[in-house]
């Protein structure tokens, strides 16, 4: 059986920042990971600034890889009708590709070690964790959960999200268009869903929507989809007109669940998507992620180097600092979503804070935060 200080299910955002800022602090990390870097991920790639400090203090520059500034942000309702308005913060536009590759290898200089396994099992018995693959046992102290929206370790650990259906589909591709504003994010609205729109590193723009799933399956495929139903919008219209794929086929997730998570499940400290997943209107999942990473992980050296700090306080201080940082923003980004996906409501509302900047400002300002260092 293998001994690390520190196990982390999931190479994503928030695992490979933990195993980041853990590895700096000295520790022995390993995290399992399904696929090898780099790799493409169902995901809208806009980034709120409030993480870039704390990137930039873990030895990660998004600018280094021609990350775009991201300053205005756009909605429109089904119609098109358009409001726009400067990002309070602002963002930066980088794929997942890029970003995670990036934090990958920061972590592989670290000293991290990654083990590109499925994990089948978790087991929590006298004060250490095992976490079982197909080949091998492994043995920790401590455990992060962070392997994303969905996983049959979900199920094992009988969360109840993951115990019945969920009507939410995610799709995501790559295009290539002339004119698109390279410090733009959109948030476009459609019959049963919405998109949003913004430039990577590449210069490439990504496209990533969010549909119900009871309006998506009249269709017989996502290109029917796309063109009769989220290109109603006159202006995911003109984009989709005018772009041209650059993706084979579509990425898709399906059985999202927005439902509420609990943050330590059988003592493992989730992060994350696995600890709540934000609307993508709300544009700062990714920033989250990050985020909730650093709270776990800056507790978790406490634990490690503190004897006198026991577990139980771990959990309950993890929980705590979890829901005071990111449960207003995830109970707003409800409430937001329910509006957009009402068109009296969405197409109301948006009429309403397009009289208003400081009011649209505002609501922005509920779903992000402020600069973490």
């Amino acid at each position: 059986m293998k001994e690390h200080d520190v196990l982390i299910i999931g190479g994503g955002l928030a695992g490979l920042t933990a195993a980041i800022h853990l590895a700096l602090e000295g520790k022995d990390i390993a995290v399992f990971e399904m696929n090898e870097y780099p790799h493409h991920k169902v995901c809208g790639e806009y980034v709120s600034k409030e993480i870039e400090p704390y990137l930039n203090r873990l030895g990660v520059n998004p600018n280094a890889v021609g990350a775009t500034n991201i300053s205005q942000f756009q909605i429109s309702t089904h119609k098109g009708y358009l409001v726009e308005i400067e990002l309070p913060l602002g963002g930066f536009g980088i794929s997942r590709y890029a970003l995670d590759n990036m934090l990958y290898h920061r972590a592989k200089e670290l000293g991290v070690i990654f083990y590109f396994e499925k994990v089948i099992r978790t087991v929590f018995k006298d004060g250490a964790f095992i976490i079982s693959t197909i080949t091998h046992n492994y043995t920790s102290k401590i455990a992060f959960g962070a392997y994303g929206k969905r996983s049959i370790l979900d199920k094992n650990m009988e969360r109840k999200f993951s115990l019945k259906k969920n009507s939410w589909l995610a799709v995501k591709a790559h295009y290539q268009i002339d004119d698109f504003p390279e410090q733009l994010v959109g948030l476009h609205n459609f019959d049963g869903g919405y998109g949003g729109l913004s430039k990577t590193e590449t210069g490439a723009v990504n496209f990533c929507y969010l549909a119900h799933y009871e309006t998506f399956k009249k269709y017989k495929d996502i290109t029917a989809f796309n063109n009769q139903v989220v290109a109603k919008n006159p202006f995911l219209h003109t984009f989709l007109s005018n772009a041209k794929p650059l993706f084979s086929q579509p990425m898709t997730i399906a059985q999202i669940s927005f439902d509420k998570k609990d943050a330590v499940v059988d003592h493992m400290l989730m992060c994350g998507d696995t600890a709540g997943l934000i609307h993508p209107l709300c544009g700062n999942g990714m920033a989250m992620a990050i985020h909730s990473a650093k709270i776990a992980s800056e507790l978790v050296l406490r634990f490690l180097n503190d004897s006198n700090y026991e577990r139980h306080q771990l959990e309950v201080e993890y929980k705590k600092r979890w829901s005071k940082t990111f449960s207003n923003r995830l109970w707003f980004g409800r409430k937001l979503q329910r509006i957009l996906l009402n068109k009296s409501m969405v197409t109301m509302g948006i009429h309403t804070i397009g009289k208003s900047k400081t009011l649209l400002k505002y609501i922005i300002s509920k779903t992000h935060g402020e600069l973490i260092s």
